[in-house]
């Protein structure tokens, strides 16, 4: 077959079938303009960049900005305290929505489980400007729950958010409160695919409920865990910047400030905005990223035979 008449065939199947193509073509331009187009910009990570001379026409200084960044003087601070928030929280957030998610599949009261994912779900709708408005209002050393607590049993008032020490806690938690019930809805959706009939044969075995939430429903969802362990893995390096933006202050900067935090600082939030120094410190995040990826998925791979590709 000619290549003409491959040609004339692949444009009449397009011309029948359209609609799928502008279906598929909207997401793959979105992704173009707005995940591939910024790459563009990566090239400044390794120039000193100059507004007036646009990023073509700024001078090439190759590593000059990686380095300078690993000379900071707050280069380990940085990583120990992104590395330290990021891997409490998947270290303590990750496994509470599966065991939410299994507790809730074994409930045979109807109510009460509605009642109980009603009430998981909905702090996730909660604005992060609100959620850290409520902590700082809760540990208030004055009016805070806490606090008060504390005073009943005649504990002097503790100020939470101006002791680095509980910053890391008072993060993660409150995190957690607010997504384990959103968190846990793919993995009920999961428990809902398993084969109802097995359930039956291990009953009919005499297996109770614990056994069978322990040899069915757990290793029915376990690719699903370790699908989204990989992926939870390869966002290590990224901190959500808002929050701890939000909680942060000259009393726990020691324990909150973070490689977000500090990116802005030089960027946007400075005088003399270090563009170039900016996209050094956010590309070297995401390779680390991406290393985290390859790794975890390799491993999975290997141990489970359940991997993202």
């Amino acid at each position: 077959m000619s290549t003409q008449s491959k040609t004339s065939r692949a444009f009449k199947r397009a011309k029948r079938n359209w609609q799928l193509y502008v279906i598929v073509a909207l997401p793959v331009i979105w992704l173009l303009i707005f995940k591939y187009g910024p790459m563009y910009g990566v090239q400044l990570a390794f120039k000193n960049f100059q507004i007036r001379d646009g990023i073509w026409g700024s001078p090439w200084i190759g590593w000059d900005n990686f380095k300078r960044f690993f000379e900071f003087k707050e280069f380990w601070m940085l990583i120990k305290n992104t590395l330290g928030i990021s891997i409490y929280q998947l270290l303590a957030g990750f496994p509470i929505p599966i065991v939410l998610a299994l507790a809730l599949n074994a409930t045979m009261n109807l109510k009460f489980k509605k009642t109980v994912q009603f009430v998981t779900y909905m702090p996730y709708f909660i604005s992060v400007v609100v959620l850290v408005g409520m902590v700082l209002s809760f540990t208030n050393t004055r009016t805070g729950i806490f606090n008060t607590l504390l005073g009943k049993v005649g504990v002097s008032p503790v100020h939470f958010m101006g002791k680095p020490e509980w910053f890391k806690s008072i993060y993660v938690w409150s995190g957690i409160w607010q997504h384990m019930g959103y968190n846990s809805i793919i993995y009920i959706a999961a428990l809902a695919g398993i084969d109802m009939d097995i359930h039956e044969a291990a009953v009919i075995d005499g297996a109770s409920r614990f056994q069978r939430v322990r040899f069915i429903d757990f290793p029915g969802i376990l690719p699903t865990v370790i699908t989204l362990l990989i992926l939870n893995s390869g966002s290590i390096m990224s901190v959500g910047f808002e929050k701890v933006w939000l909680m942060q202050s000259t009393l726990n900067r020691t324990t909150s400030e973070i490689i977000s935090t500090y990116v802005y600082k030089i960027s946007l939030a400075s005088n003399a905005p270090q563009f170039a120094y900016a996209t050094a410190i956010g590309l070297f995040n995401s390779v680390i990223n991406m290393i985290l990826l390859l790794s975890v998925n390799n491993i999975a791979k290997k141990v489970s035979e359940t991997s993202l590709w």
